[in-house]
């Protein structure tokens, strides 16, 4: 008999107590006696029918399924591996998805040994407090650590018959790579959350606690009067009204001393923190009863896209193009090949980490900032200074913080992670510096760098010699020929102006840059190609 009809029963029970034990003193009393008994039984029968239809609803009177009921659309998300920022968004994503179609009955099927604490909590307070579908969290294979942690904000927890769930005792690595236990005021935060979360879906808080704190004994315990069974500590039911209304039995084996509670599939429905044994996806929709085949959201193209741009290797060759293409605009000023080129890197880099939870507008915005500084430095105030050193140190925090979802690295993970990715800089910058150094070398050689380089105008297709047989330039009135002096009037880049003999005319540098103002010489003359050197003064 369910617990809700046993009380109603038992209050049914004291009113015909009451009146049996009541005399009829005065003539005509029985009767008004019978009267009042039936009454008190209407109103009892009432009151059964009240607790029942209650017993269906939570306290803001929204309706509460359970297992019997039948659900029309079921949609099934998986989450597999290390739990992480990426799957923290990757989540949300699916969950505005499945929201769309109109899904009353949600089914995450985790297979993780766990992973961060803190995409853990979020992820579990966001199915805690979701409100349009039925939540199932259905566990094949295991749901440890923090997996175990996201399965306690959904409604139900079904799981395979040998499947784990639980040891979410939070540790950290220290610098000599050996894992220990996180400090007590971790502990102690962790250990209320999860509460939270097991009391909010109907569980024993003890149990939830008990997964994070190894040193917790956890015990049955039976309501003397209703026979009730729950689990708690002994702390908690010395702080009940009456502790003698409870009997306390046994000591839950998998809270012993010194260890995390870790249950399979048969354990955990004993213990009342899991509703089912179900071995596949077809039992699950046989036991939830859906009226449509259970649909399985797939990651989509953007998902896929995500995790093959978050990988190193494609990481750092976005670096690398994106870093050349940018030396070549600016070897070549204007909107062209080189700009779009190192726009669309950057772009899905910054792309890949907003999705994947690891970046957001600070690493643009102080991205953006460098590129600004760069180009004071170089169009402004050329040379390296200040702007320059100010460009390099935003864009390279701009880069390695959209890498990672921590500032400063407090664990030896976060501190491995940060590693990895100064590897990657690194590494990307010494290829960087050796493909700006060929494009330098060769660069008028190369024809697609040759079409974006500023070249001066050919008028005609005679080539210009003197009687020695060597090339000459026209400027206005007067032929400059190979070891001509001027002076670069407009920083060469490697294209620009140049001033000979009063007269300003398109020059081209090897590859160089050159300062506005330096003396330069003529080295070679091509048509009206003019290619020009700086003089070294000294």
């Amino acid at each position: 008999m369910p617990q809700f009809v046993f009380r109603v029963w038992k209050v049914v029970e004291i009113h015909g107590i009451v009146y049996n034990s009541r005399k009829p003193t005065e003539k005509g009393s029985v009767k008004g006696s019978d009267l009042l008994m039936k009454t008190r039984q209407f109103s009892a029968f009432l009151f059964f029918l009240a607790m029942a239809a209650c017993q269906g609803h939570d306290c803001h009177g929204r309706a509460q399924p359970s297992a019997n009921d039948s659900f029309q659309h079921g949609v099934l998300i998986e989450l597999r591996g290390i739990v992480s920022p990426r799957m923290e968004m990757y989540l949300q994503r699916k969950l505005e998805q499945a929201r769309t179609v109109q899904e009353d009955l949600l089914i995450l099927e985790i297979d993780s040994p766990g992973g961060y604490l803190e995409s853990s909590l979020n992820m579990a307070a966001r199915m805690r407090d979701l409100e349009w579908a039925r939540t199932i969290c259905y566990v094949p294979r295991q749901a440890l650590s923090g997996a175990a942690i996201i399965a306690l904000g959904c409604d139900e927890i079904v799981m395979a018959d040998h499947a784990r769930l639980g040891d979410a005792g939070p540790i950290f690595q220290g610098e000599d790579a050996l894992f220990r236990y996180a400090p007590e005021k971790i502990r102690s935060d962790l250990a209320r959350q999860v509460r939270d979360l097991a009391a909010a879906k109907g569980r024993p808080p003890a149990l939830a606690e008990a997964m994070v704190d190894k040193d917790l004994a956890v015990y049955r315990v039976t309501e003397r009067k209703t026979g009730k069974v729950t689990y708690m500590t002994e702390h908690e039911i010395q702080d009940l009204e009456d502790p003698q209304t409870w009997i306390q039995g046994k000591l839950v084996m998998e809270s012993r001393q010194d260890k995390f509670l870790e249950v399979n599939g048969k354990r955990a429905v004993a213990l009342q923190l899991a509703t089912a044994i179900l071995p596949d996806r077809q039992a699950l929709s046989a036991h939830y009863r859906l009226a449509r085949p259970l649909v399985v959201l797939q990651p989509s193209g953007v998902d896929a896209a995500v995790y093959y741009l978050s990988l190193p290797v494609i990481t750092g060759l976005l670096f690398v193009v994106g870093l050349i293409a940018l030396f070549v605009e600016v070897s070549a000023p204007g909107i062209g090949l080189g700009g779009l080129v190192s726009g669309l890197c950057f772009t899905l880099f910054f792309w890949s980490r907003f999705l994947g939870g690891t970046a957001g507008w600070l690493e643009v915005v102080l991205f953006l900032a460098g590129l600004v500084f760069l180009a004071i430095e170089l169009f402004v105030l050329p040379g390296f200074g200040v702007f320059g050193v100010a460009s390099l140190l935003l864009l390279l925090a701009s880069i390695v913080m959209a890498g990672q979802n921590h500032f400063l690295p407090e664990s030896q993970r976060a501190l491995d992670e940060l590693t990895n990715t100064m590897k990657i800089v690194v590494l990307a910058g010494f290829c960087v510096m050796l493909g700006v150094g060929v494009i330098t070398r060769y660069y008028g050689s190369i024809p697609i760098f040759r079409r974006l380089a500023l070249q001066p105008p050919v008028e005609t297709h005679e080539v210009l010699q003197d009687e020695q047989g060597n090339p000459l330039a026209t400027a206005g009135d007067t032929f400059l020929q190979i070891g001509a002096r001027g002076v670069a009037q407009s920083p060469l880049r490697p294209a620009g102006k140049g001033k000979f003999a009063s007269h300003l005319v398109d020059v081209v540098t090897e590859g160089q840059f050159v300062e506005r103002g330096q003396p330069v010489q003529i080295v070679q003359i091509e048509g009206n190609r003019i290619v020009v050197r700086e003089i070294d003064q000294a």
